[in-house]
This record gives C-alpha cells, structure tokens and sequence, in this order.
C-alpha cells in the first residue's frame, strides 16, 4: 500500500500516443491553392450576379417576356383579352395585332439583336421574329431568352402580323409573319425529349416491324419506328399528319352522326358487358366481375336487335368494340371504335344495303369535297405519299357485285376462288385492284355470301338457302364492314343456333334474353357494323391500321 505522502503527490500527465505531425509543405500548398481557387470562383460568381442584376436593371423589355404573371379574374366590365388561332392567320390583315398561345417548334437566335422562332398550334405554323428596339425597345436580354427557349414549351405571343420581303417556305402560313412584342411562357417542356417532334414528321419505315429501333435516311437524319411513335404517342400526336389525321377520323365521325340524324335514328349507348360468351364465345376477353365472370361485348350486334324489338325502328351508335383474337397484322387491333345500326325492313334486305351504299358515299363525297377536309387530307399526303388518291365513281349508287361476280372476276384474271368459301386477305386485295383499274372506284360492295361463313343469326336467300341476306363493304380492297339482315323468327334462330357448328344453346343464359326479344315478335330488320379505324385507314391509304389509331391495342400493347 502506498504511503500518504505518496498518494498526495500530484498525478504526472501520460504522453499521448500517436500524436499528428505538423502538414507538410505539399499539403500546405494544395490548401492555399484550393482556398485561392475558392475565393476566385466566389468572386467570379458575385461578379456574375452583380452583373446580371445590373443587366436586369437597365433591360427595358423585362416586362414584356418571362413566365405567363398570374392575374386575378377580370372584372365583369372589364373586356376579357382576344386571343387568335394561328388557322385564322392565312387570311390576317397587314399590322393586325394578335395574341396566340402555341408551341415553340423551333428557336434560334440570329444575332445578339435578332432570334427566330416557329410557332406551331395544330397542323399550323408560323414564323415569328424577335428583334431589338422597336416600339416597345425590345431588349437584347429579350432576344436571347426568346431564342433559348426550348422546344414544345407553350408560350403566349402578342406581336404584329407582317408580310415578309420572301415567303416563308418552312411554314404552313407562308405570307405572314409575327413580330412579337410581347412572349410570355405559359409551360416549359423539358429540355431533353425521347423523340424530337420534327423527326417525327418525316415519313416512317414501311414496314410491319412493330419493334422500336432507331434507323436513318440517306441525309443521316433520324427515321422514328412505329413503336417508337406509339410509345410516346403524346409527342407522336402533334405533328401536323396526327392533328390532320385525328381531325379527319373526328370528320368521319360528324358525317356518320350528320346522316343517321337526317333519316331519323335514334341514338342508343348498349353496354360493353355480358355475363356470358355471345357470338360463339371465340374471341372474348374475360374479365373479373366482382365474385364472378364478365366478359367484354364484341359488338353491339345483340342490343342492336333487342332494341328493333323494343319497336325503336332505326338505331345507331358509336362506341368501342373488342375482339380477343391474337392477330398481329397492319389492319387488326384488339380494341376498335364501331360505327353501328340496325332498321326496320319494310319491303326487302336490299333496303339496308343501299342504305349502308348511300350513307358510305355521303361520308367519301364529302370527305372529297368539304374545303376543310380536302385541306387536311394534303398535310397528310406529304408524309404519306397518295392520301389523296383515293377513287370514288361518280353517281349516287356504289358499285355492287354479288358474291358469285366477285368469284369470277378474280377467276377472269388469273386468281383462284370457290363460290362456296370466304374470300382470303389476297383474294380481297386482287379483287380490289381489279375493280380500281376496270370500275375507277376504290369503294364497293359485296352481296349474297354463302352462308356456311356466315354467323347464325344471318337470314338465308328466301331462293336459295345456300347464300345469305349479308354484305361486306371494301375500300381499296380490304373490309371495312359486315352487314345482313338477321333472323327475327324465334323458331328459325333457335333451330340456326342449335345447328351451328359448334351448337349454341338457345335457352342457356347467355343467349335467352337475346332470343326471348324474337319470342315476344319482332319485326324483319338488318343493319351492320362500321370499323371507323378502317375507314380512315384505307381512305388515306396508311400502311398501318394504327396510325389511325389514338392509342392502339393489339396484342403486344396495353400502353400508353
């Protein structure tokens, strides 16, 4: 044990171990470096600001671009603000004042005093010029932040419209250009896109490889595949063939609803559910409903008849139709949109079939001859070749042949066919060439089809039990519709059911609604189904079925 005087002796610090030695030079001298390195970047930077907060401070345009100001709403006795559509500018007056909200399709600046942009709405643009001083001293901060702005931002541009010394060659408005006063930014889009909407516009590779590759031109430019177009259809859609293609499908529409309106149908919305597989049950999605099975409707082809039994003399309507069928080819899609109807007969079948003849060539006619839809039609021509081209016969009756005609004018040049099958995919499309070149219309029709290839709710020839009441509808040689008149007898439909191959139940529970509207009476009737996809399709004659799609489905795509 240690003495007393031991333990009160103060306690002798311990060395620390390890203890740092000093930096060396080399570490000394990187510090400095890298403290003066600092100091400068600062120093550059404060330099930067100053000098751009005293640029901001003498720019006397600051207030006339930027980001779109928030305003309250106007007062009541306030006028609101007129804006233009740049369509409207064809016809603009020399120093018109107008305001248009748009896209930036392109921007360059030409000079610190001068920048170019082309606006773009639509299928329409127009050249705009920013240019130092003026009436409203335009800055050249202005001009560079104009000409920097990115491409597919939507701005809001006041300016005056003006004649060029030249025409503008580039833009769809061509003697006119906008002076801008005034650019606001209402939406900056990112600065890098998957697909730049200009490369879209060239034409696409023809082909029906659905595999998004990238490929280029003889000038090395960048050809956009279909899949890279529909996987990013929102860029895709806003080239001027989209919008005039789109505008043109929309048309057909309005023409279908304008003549079902002049002869008096009535407009119904059928459901796109069934609780059981109609039709035969081939070709059905099925889908989960609730604690049970639901599948989606492949036509509206049952309400259509139930609601002639309902004593609703004409029906029509427009809505999506659905096929499960695993077929990847340049005309089919799993999801398409229908025109649709269904009519009382009063004398015979051939009712219907003129009627579908006549409401067919109002719709071609005028998407012939109305100005608004010759015009779109040529902004599609220029990324598909012969959209214009398509031929109609002059009169008021389509050009009819029966099933049998049909069989031997493709056997009179050189292609085989049967009285007693289907046409196949080739035989339609010979027979479509055939009859351009010997009747000059790329639309027509076909009557009396055998009735083995028909479905069973079809009514046979009265004369012959072997050809059918049915038609189809061709443009340049391809189906755009399937008619006939149907059996309304209940007795007949169920001995047609039950002799289908395979037999169908006519009392099971998918059908017995549809089969108990007949046993209640029902009146002779026929009708058919439209694609309008089709139709706008071989109208311009696009080599994919989606293209006239806005957001196709086919067996390899559920997105976007």
């Amino acid at each position: 044990m240690a003495s007393l005087a031991e333990q009160s002796l103060p306690e002798r610090p311990k060395e620390e171990q390890g203890e740092a030695s000093a930096p060396s030079k080399n570490a000394l001298k990187k510090a400095a470096k890298e403290k003066e390195k600092a100091e400068k970047a600062a120093k550059r930077q404060e330099l930067e600001r100053q000098q751009k907060q005293q640029a901001e401070a003498n720019d006397t345009a600051k207030h006339l671009y930027g980001p779109l100001p928030l305003t309250e709403d106007s007062p009541a006795n306030l006028p609101k603000q007129q804006f233009s559509e740049l369509a409207e500018l064809y016809d603009a007056k020399e120093d018109q004042e107008v305001t248009v909200d748009a896209r930036i399709h392109n921007a360059r600046v030409q000079s610190t005093r001068l920048a170019f942009l082309v606006l773009r709405e639509e299928a329409h643009t127009i050249q705009a010029v920013i240019a130092e001083g003026g009436s409203n001293k335009i800055s050249r901060q202005m001009v560079k932040w104009c000409g920097g702005i990115n491409s597919e931002s939507i701005v809001r541009a006041t300016g005056l419209v003006k004649q060029p010394k030249e025409p503008v060659t580039s833009t769809s408005i061509s003697s006119f250009e906008l002076h801008v006063e005034k650019l606001y930014m209402i939406s900056e889009a990112a600065q890098m896109l998957p697909v730049q909407v200009k490369d879209c516009m060239r034409p696409p590779p023809l082909n029906e490889d659905l595999e998004e590759k990238v490929e280029t031109d003889a000038q090395g430019l960048p050809i956009v595949s279909l899949a890279a177009r529909l996987n990013n259809r929102v860029l895709d859609g806003r080239t001027a063939a989209n919008q005039a293609i789109f505008q043109l499908q929309s048309g057909i529409s309005n023409l279908f609803i304008e003549y079902m309106n002049q002869n008096k149908f009535t407009w119904i919305n059928s459901s796109r559910l069934a609780g059981a597989a109609t039709e035969g049950g081939a070709g059905v999605f099925e889908i989960k409903y609730f604690d049970t099975k639901a599948y989606l409707t492949q036509s509206p082809q049952f309400f259509k008849q139930m609601a002639i039994a309902m004593d609703m003399k004409r029906v029509c309507e427009i809505g999506p139709v659905f096929r499960a069928e695993n077929s990847n080819t340049h005309r089919h899609l799993t999801e398409f949109t229908g025109l649709d109807f269904e009519m009382v007969i009063k004398n015979d079948y051939h009712e219907v079939l003129s009627f579908g003849e006549r409401l067919m060539l109002y719709i071609l006619r005028n998407l012939q001859e109305r100005p608004e839809y010759k015009r779109l039609t040529k902004v599609v021509d220029q990324v598909f070749p012969g959209a214009g081209d398509f031929k109609l016969a002059p009169g008021d009756e389509a050009q009819r042949f029966t099933f049998a005609e049909a069989v031997k004018l493709l056997k009179e040049n050189g292609v085989e066919a049967s009285e007693d099958d289907d046409l196949s995919t080739p035989q339609e499309k010979a027979l479509g060439r055939i009859v351009r070149d010997k009747y000059h219309t790329d639309f027509y029709t076909v009557d009396k089809y055998p009735s083995a290839v028909r479905p069973f709710y079809t009514m046979p020839d009265p004369s012959n039990a072997k050809v059918s009441n049915s038609y189809d509808f061709f443009m340049r040689g391809q189906e755009i519709m399937s008619g006939a008149q149907r059996i309304h007898d209940y007795n007949q439909l169920c001995e047609r059911m039950r002799k289908n191959d395979p037999p169908l139940d006519p009392l099971s529970e998918g059908f017995r609604h549809y089969t108990d509207a007949f046993k209640y009476g029902c009146a002779p009737h026929g009708g058919g189904g439209l694609g309008l996809n089709r139709i706008l399709q071989f109208y311009l004659g696009l080599p994919d079925i989606r293209f006239a799609t806005l957001f196709p489905r086919d067996p390899g795509r559920l997105a976007p």
